[in-house]
């Protein structure tokens, strides 16, 4: 893990909002602490904070950047990548990956997470687990003690004939009586996932996500489950940007897990 710095070049915020100016710096700290010239397959995650690792990226230069191969999560990734003229990978040609950098909905102390709140999760977690490097960037809201503080449930990959089972195992098996399927915002029925598949958002308890691990296995050994939007011991570290231009960065090291700031440039 690199010394942490400031950021290389200056950053403009003026007319960002302070979550979006947060969501920057971190996007921009991250990328010049793990996106090195030695790297030349790069896994982009998805999520709000990622068009701003794109950006940062691209602006490392087109000498730097030709040599390079990028792996989208989803389609939102896919498209960012086609869009700054990166060259577009899969992780089926790439199955080994130099880092992976990627959104977050929450990350504990442990540097665990959710991921899910854009249907991405299974491919996410596939480039995390291809990923030699794999680091979180967020803004200061999604920097919690516990999972589940603040985001509402746990995102579930669910095979569409088996939703109502599953739904079922969740409410009277597992302890989430409130777990419900995503539905669209602008079509009616229910969120459908890259592969096909539905999603459902699984509410537990606070008891329950202290152990985020223990309830990953225990989800995801029900019939029709594809994947569990639990990241656990995954990440070699995550940047959070903070409303005053500092950048909070949780870290392993020798397997505990640091923290520190870095001021603002």
């Amino acid at each position: 893990m690199p010394v942490p710095t400031a950021p290389a070049a200056p950053i403009t915020t003026a007319k960002l909002s302070v979550i979006e100016q947060s969501k920057r710096l971190a996007a921009y700290t991250a990328v010049d602490q793990h996106i090195l010239p030695k790297h030349k397959v790069i896994g982009i995650g998805s999520g709000s904070t990622v068009p701003y690792v794109v950006e940062r990226i691209v602006q490392q230069g087109e000498e730097l950047n030709k040599g390079r191969v990028f792996v989208p999560t989803g389609f939102q990734s896919k498209e960012l990548i086609v869009e700054s003229k990166l060259s577009l990978g899969d992780v089926d040609q790439f199955p080994t990956i130099d880092v992976t950098i990627d959104g977050a909905d929450e990350v504990d102390s442990e540097l665990n997470c959710i991921k899910g709140g854009g249907a991405c999760h299974l491919r996410e977690k596939v480039l995390a687990e291809a990923a030699e490097t794999f680091v979180l960037v967020a803004d200061y809201r999604k920097n919690v003690q516990y999972l589940g503080t603040n985001f509402p449930g746990v995102p579930i990959e669910v095979v569409p004939f088996a939703y109502a089972k599953v739904l079922q195992n969740l409410h009277h098996r597992l302890g989430s009586p409130n777990a419900t399927l995503r539905m669209a915002k602008a079509k009616a029925g229910p969120v459908v996932s890259d592969n096909g598949n539905f999603i459902i958002d699984a509410p537990f308890s606070l008891e329950a996500m202290k152990d985020p691990f223990t309830l990953m296995a225990r989800i995801k050994m029900l019939t029709g489950v594809v994947e569990v939007g639990l990241f656990c011991h995954m990440a070699q570290a995550a940047y959070f940007g903070n409303q005053d231009g500092s950048v909070t960065v949780k870290s392993r090291l020798e397997g505990e897990v640091i923290e520190e700031t870095i001021s603002p440039a």
